[in-house]
């Protein structure tokens, strides 16, 4: 993922909520995403972990609330976890409900929620996805909000 427009965010604040489910990769997606964010000197980084997928929407939603009024409201929320198919349709409504949730927080609240969920087939599927064929998911997921906290800026929210 392009770098380009990252410029002098120091001083941003990034919270990650990540899924206790799968911790194997989103353990993964989260150091990815450490390392990227220290790269470019991001050193206001939260974490907090959820159950599972399904849980994620409310607990960004949670943070935010939580935090109005403080000073520390973040400039950016990304959220992982990872979703692995089954025999049963449990994914797909976990995957749609996920989706959704992270959609209608980008429409509420006033800053990005980044979308890093892996919604896979199988494990394979998702180490592709933490430095493999696909790229690391994390670490784009850190572009991503920097860019994304960067747009904000450049309009003056």
């Amino acid at each position: 993922m392009n770098d380009a427009g990252i410029l002098h965010l120091e001083d941003a604040s990034v919270v990650m909520m990540y899924t206790e489910w799968n911790d194997a990769v989103t353990n993964e997606l989260v150091a990815g995403c450490e390392r990227t964010l220290e790269r470019y000197k991001i050193s206001r980084v939260s974490k907090y972990q959820v159950p599972g997928a399904f849980e994620l929407p409310f607990a960004c939603k949670q943070y935010w609330e939580a935090t109005k009024g403080t000073g520390r409201q973040p400039g950016a929320i990304i959220a992982f976890g990872c979703v692995i198919r089954g025999e049963t349709p449990h994914f797909d409504y976990v995957c749609d409900a996920v989706t959704t949730g992270i959609t209608q927080l980008n429409l509420e609240l006033p800053v990005p929620v980044i979308f890093g969920i892996l919604t896979v087939d199988n494990m394979q599927q998702a180490t592709d996805r933490l430095g493999g064929p696909h790229g690391h998911k994390g670490e784009e997921a850190a572009i991503t909000a920097l860019k994304m906290i960067a747009f904000q800026r450049n309009l003056g929210v």
